[in-house]
């Protein structure tokens, strides 16, 4: 890590002990065995709430991002947007809030399967993108979000306490279903992280953006799985729009405005549940381009010009919702 460059475990560790200290009043469920990870349950067991999903967004973003609940949106029947915005957009969504670290029960019959976000990937640096990114973080605590119905067995937490050159007991997992009101706010608020993911797809420069802002809809949960799933992916897919500020000349900066949005991905148009549907639930069988926001905004911090591509279709937002 670059001396200049910010440690995302000492600026979330606090969110993480505020979300703890607030349990109660978040409506989750906190527990830790002797030697064992501490497990924070935010919508499996526990209630949870949309207030707890915002949290644990901005947890996600490594302490480099808010995470707003706004009274706007672009669907008139579904105000009520999750605003991100992150000062140091690439560190925060594919260094810490991006879902890369696959973490599965290989060994055991759990069957316990999970993708992790938050700090911890950036101590792991299990994923080739950390090479990319040149980051690596120290702490000698750290906490990861898994959008799943439950925390890992044991002998999970101990690979991933191995990989982070932890004990167990300095770990903090935090989880949620996306069936949950916690779930499907913190999915949503990954607006502004499918854009980033997308430029770094797409080939573009990742140094050469400074700065990003998103929105989309909030979801209504759903208590089934594929519902809930497909309401999150509509709310960014189609209600989605993210502005990228960029150390770039006019063509690139419009390139990357046309390359963004969801519009460019051949599955583009159904809503995702039909989408899932249609290749019989395996979800590699997407077009990876489909996993973007509706609109993107990509404004030139050298000229000063800005640059549209894609376009909102709250119609299939409306559709998804209800």
């Amino acid at each position: 890590m670059s001396p200049k460059q910010p440690s995302i475990n000492a600026l979330s560790a606090p969110l993480v002990e505020r979300l703890i200290a607030d349990a109660d009043a978040l409506r989750l469920s906190v527990t830790q065995e002797a030697g064992g990870a501490r497990m924070v349950d935010a919508g499996a067991g526990a209630r949870g709430s949309i207030e707890a999903g915002r949290r644990i967004a901005e947890i996600c973003l490594g302490g480099l991002g808010t995470v707003t609940i706004s009274p706007s949106g672009p669907v008139p029947s579904w105000p009520y947007s999750v605003v991100v915005h992150a000062t140091d957009p690439v560190l925060a969504c594919l260094g810490s809030q991006y879902a890369g670290w696959s973490i599965a029960d290989e060994d055991g019959e759990s069957g316990f399967f999970a993708l992790g976000s938050g700090p911890g990937r950036s101590v792991a640096v299990v994923e080739a993108l950390f090479e990319e990114l040149g980051y690596r973080d120290r702490a000698t605590r750290t906490a990861l979000v898994l959008e799943a119905a439950g925390g890992p067995p044991a002998n999970v937490v101990a690979k991933v306490a191995e990989a982070a050159g932890m004990r167990p007991e300095d770990l903090t997992f935090i989880f949620a279903p996306t069936q949950s009101l916690a779930g499907a706010t913190q999915v949503v608020a990954r607006v502004l992280e499918v854009a980033l993911h997308k430029a770094h797809t797409v080939g573009f420069d990742l140094h050469r953006i400074v700065d990003g802002i998103g929105s989309a809809p909030l979801s209504p949960q759903h208590p089934d799985f594929i519902r809930a799933m497909g309401r999150t992916n509509d709310a960014i897919i189609y209600g989605g729009r993210v502005q990228l500020f960029v150390d770039a000349d006019d063509a690139d900066a419009k390139q990357l405005s046309e390359q963004v949005p969801s519009t460019t991905s051949k599955d583009h148009g159904a809503p995702f549940a039909e989408v899932f549907a249609r290749v019989n639930g395996d979800f590699y069988k997407i077009d990876g381009a489909l996993f973007s926001p509706a609109e993107a905004i990509v404004t030139s911090v050298k000229t000063g010009s800005t640059f549209r591509g894609g376009r909102l279709m709250p119609e299939l937002v409306e559709a998804s919702f209800t």
